[in-house]
């Protein structure tokens, strides 16, 4: 299909917004507020990610003070919690596909503004500890240099008259509910990238839902294409993660005929949340046996509905016997594609197969192949021997 076929609308310039869209912010903000609501006895739980996704924050501390019953007022939650708040931001990781995206844009001079509902100095903070990304913003709007914050379309056309450009030539990209109303409110088109798990069909205002940045198709929007995929893969910044494998749900063999070797997501929320879900690939490193290809999915597998996210690699090697409790070790180099919902447990097995060729293929090629004998992998390995 032609590129001029598929085309949603022609834009020039990018808004983006920040917390959740950026930057990894969500993860962090629920790290702090777990420490946060134990001093008044209580256990965050997570209950309350809609009410303060994408909210001004003193929306979103009155969402935490009343879901909570706690005995401040929204003041005094922010004088105390914010503080505990800023002492993080110089370690809120970007999202996978932020510097990408980035660097793109800025590589062809594609016009680009930051507009978030945070104070222009939280935005300054938060974006001092990434290279590079600053000087990339003609202009960054914060939600304290409007009357209204989103879902109030200010925020967005301040941004477009700073760049002395139409609000209809923008491409807005967002995380949040209020972030995309406030977009197709400002006449802008919008990309959403909805940071709620299992949420996407609550942004039925947007123009295209995707599940990660690293899912953007800028063609599909007259902008520059990605020149980065090599034969159906995205290279990656490698990860490692790893620990004993454990029974998984038992559909592995019995349901799909592939095997795979589950980790524990226990322990590992914070690097789950990092990560978007959807079919990795890279090496494996089984205790006392070597190393291996692997293809793995992160997320909640639609068609089986998991109640949380896991991590089930699935090592493309024939094996004679189960080897749970053994050490494994991956090194995560390249990401295949998005999760996504089949209507058929057939359709569902030829695409994990697919992915299967895709990663092995992949795997040869010198960019992953060096990864193979990373020290990592070896690391579980020497200390069975």
């Amino acid at each position: 299909m032609s590129v001029e076929r598929t085309l949603k609308k022609l834009v020039s310039g990018v808004i983006l917004d920040l917390d959740g869209t950026l930057l990894n912010t969500d993860g962090t903000v629920s790290e702090i507020l777990k420490v946060f609501l134990v001093k008044y006895g209580k256990q965050w739980d997570g209950r309350e990610a809609p009410h303060i996704v994408g909210k001004t924050p003193t929306e979103a501390a009155a969402a935490v003070v009343e879901d909570y019953g706690l005995p401040l007022s929204t003041d005094e939650f922010l004088s105390q919690f914010y503080p505990m708040l800023s002492d993080q931001w110089r370690k809120i990781k970007a999202v996978p596909g932020a510097n990408r995206l980035i660097n793109h844009l800025r590589g062809h001079g594609v016009p680009m503004a930051l507009a978030s509902n945070s104070s222009r100095s939280n935005i300054e903070a938060k974006i001092f500890h990434h290279a590079g990304w600053k000087e990339s913003f003609s202009a960054i709007v914060g939600g304290d240099e409007v009357k209204a914050g989103k879902p109030s379309p200010e925020i967005f056309l301040e941004a477009a008259k700073r760049l002395n450009m139409d609000p209809s030539s923008f491409l807005v990209i967002e995380d949040s509910i209020p972030g995309v109303t406030a977009g197709k409110a400002a006449g802008m088109a919008v990309v959403a990238v909805p940071s709620l798990a299992k949420q996407s069909h609550l942004y039925t205002s947007a123009d295209e839902v995707i599940n990660s940045l690293l899912d953007l198709q800028l063609e599909k929007w007259g902008l520059p294409a990605f020149q980065d995929r090599i034969e159906g893969t995205l290279p990656l910044e490698p990860w490692c993660i790893g620990g004993p494998v454990i029974k998984g749900f038992g559909r592995g063999s019995k349901v799909l005929g592939i095997p795979t070797a589950n980790l524990s997501p226990e322990g590992y929320s914070a690097i789950l949340s990092e990560h978007p879900a959807g079919v990795y690939f890279g090496w494996a490193g089984l205790s006392g046996r070597g190393v291996y290809k692997m293809v793995m999915s992160i997320g909640w597998n639609p068609f089986f509905n998991n109640a949380e996210k896991t991590i089930e690699p699935w090592l493309l090697h024939d094996f004679n016997e189960d080897f749970y409790g053994e050490e494994l070790h991956l090194v995560v180099v390249g990401y295949i594609r998005p999760e996504a919902t089949f209507s058929s447990l057939e359709a569902l097995i030829a695409k994990i197969h697919e992915d299967r060729k895709i990663a092995e293929r992949a795997l040869e090629l010198p960019q992953y192949l060096k990864y193979k004998d990373d020290p990592y992998l070896k690391s579980s390995l020497h200390q069975e021997n």
